[in-house]
């Protein structure tokens, strides 16, 4: 037996990278090949529709789609294309880029999402909304609760009006050593940012990234259901801004009782108690005015302000309802972001500048709802939707109106979590969810808030948004940590919103 020993190798094994969730886009350009290659094994069929468009109930039928193989690869070379201005001609239903007809594609709420992001980027560029923020922490630093209460309002508002969420990353430099130095943990700071924001947009009223595209995809007006939507974020906001509170007062009395823990340095914190209150010119004032006048005429122009105000949904609109809708919504944030700038006095350079930066930056979510629109037009060539309605259309039946709605609600969940991105998720599931809402005679709003109650609730700690995961990073806590803290809060909104879309459904 030799005593030689052979010498260990010095090499290291070869470096495995990590899996990472793929994309929203390349999860929807899975999406729509594997849509392609299914709709050649799903039965082609269709609805008798309505004067309204609306399939009837017990309609259902086969038919033959017409379609070679040549056109179904036509349709998914296409697909891009046609969910962006595909046209639907009238007689065959067909969608295509040289059609006659009316507009399939999403080309209003495309360019809306891009207006969006020109009028965000130029606000924030002015710095009136950060410099508003902690000018409110700091009159507000030695009244931790009326602190906590007030940031995370604001965060809510700003979510349940235009989708605020990965815009507060850049608040934990000011937040996290402000609630330490008022003898709260690094969790506090974490909940007061990512449940205040994310209550917001879960109970979102008129965010154009989730009831506005989710409206649009559905077929209604951003406005219908926004009474609901309000009354669910008036109260989830009560209930989340309270469980917070609870929590930084329990951590205050005994530290022994923190999730996180402190780090060195963490009880010695004071900086932020003694930093200077930011200065908030009128200039600054202008801006926020401005900002807010723009988000309350939005809000204004959208709502149907008949049917809100009496309960009938086919009440004549007042003489002073607008009835906007994307196209309107589009022109009014790219004026808005001139003016804006105007006010802010920016300059003609960097105000050009700020505008193209800000459609530029907000292309990803826009290409995502133009890929999920581009799913459901190869559906609709191919005449599976119906066939895909029907083959669910057994759930409704027999079901009640409220049911139907926490199980709207339910379905949601994984998909939440499958399909990262919000506008590509109501892009793609609305279709159907809609339809099957008339089928169980409820309103399609109640459909809509359920969706976006699903999506937001699955944002508040999946571990696949930047959200969650980068501000847990950014504060320095751990991840597992914050489920422990996050868990009881999950649960109770899971049943409050179970129940809000329940009686959604019974009484509208």
């Amino acid at each position: 037996m030799s005593t030689t020993e052979t010498p260990r190798s010095t090499e290291q094994p070869p470096h495995r990278p990590k899996f990472t969730f793929p994309s929203a886009l390349t999860v929807l350009a899975i999406v729509t090949i594997a849509v392609w290659l299914l709709a050649f094994l799903v039965p082609s069929g269709l609805y008798d529709r309505n004067a309204s468009g609306a399939p009837i109930q017990g309609t259902y039928h086969r038919v033959d789609s017409g379609q070679s193989f040549v056109d179904r690869l036509n349709d998914l070379f296409l697909a891009p294309v046609n969910g962006l201005y595909g046209v639907q001609d009238q007689k065959t239903g067909q969608v295509g880029p040289d059609l006659a007809g009316e507009l399939y594609g999403s080309a209003g709420v495309f360019l809306f999402v891009l207006a969006i992001g020109a009028f965000i980027t130029v606000v924030f560029a002015t710095g009136a909304l950060d410099r508003g923020i902690g000018r409110l922490a700091h009159r507000l630093r030695e009244r931790g609760a009326l602190l906590i209460a007030g940031i995370m309002v604001v965060f809510s508002v700003l979510g349940t009006v235009e989708g605020f969420a990965e815009e507060t990353l850049g608040f934990y430099g000011l937040i996290v050593p402000l609630m330490l130095a008022l003898g709260y943990d690094r969790m506090v700071a974490v909940g007061t940012i990512i449940l205040g924001a994310g209550i917001g947009v879960l109970c979102s009223t008129v965010n154009p990234f989730a009831t506005g595209v989710a409206s649009s995809a559905a077929d209604i007006s951003l406005g219908d259901g926004i009474v609901l939507r309000f009354v669910m974020w008036v109260v989830l906001t009560a209930v989340t801004v309270a469980y917070v509170i609870r929590y930084a007062r329990r951590v205050r009395r005994d530290p022994e009782r923190s999730l996180t823990g402190f780090l060195p340095g963490d009880r010695d914190q004071d900086a932020a108690s003694e930093a200077e209150e930011p200065e908030l010119t009128g200039l600054h004032k202008a801006v926020l005015v401005s900002m807010g006048l723009v988000f309350a005429f939005m809000i204004f122009s959208v709502v149907p302000w008949a049917s809100a105000l009496t309960g009938d949904a086919d009440a004549t609109p007042y003489g002073f309802e607008l009835g906007w809708s994307f196209p309107q919504l589009a022109a009014l944030f790219l004026c808005a972001a001139v003016l804006i700038g105007l006010v802010a006095r920016l300059g003609e350079q960097k105000l050009s500048s700020l505008i193209i930066q800000g459609a530029a930056d907000f292309i990803s979510p826009a290409l995502v709802i133009v890929l999920a629109r581009g799913v459901t037009v190869i559906m609709n060539n191919s005449k599976i939707t119906d066939t895909v309605l029907h083959s669910i259309e057994g759930i409704v039946k027999g079901t009640s109106s409220g049911v139907f709605a926490i199980i709207v609600f339910v379905v949601n969940l994984p998909l939440a979590f499958l399909i990262p991105s919000t506008s590509g998720h109501a892009t793609l599931a609305m279709p159907i969810l809609a339809p099957l809402a008339d089928f169980a005679g409820v309103s399609r709003a109640v459909v809509v808030t359920a969706w976006q109650a699903a999506s937001g609730w699955m944002n508040l700690w999946v571990p696949t948004t930047a959200v969650t995961i980068g501000g847990v990073a950014l504060a320095k806590v751990g991840y597992d940590k914050y489920l422990r803290f996050v868990w009881p809060l999950l649960a109770l909104l899971f049943l409050m919103i179970c129940g809000f879309v329940a009686l959604g459904a019974v009484f509208t």
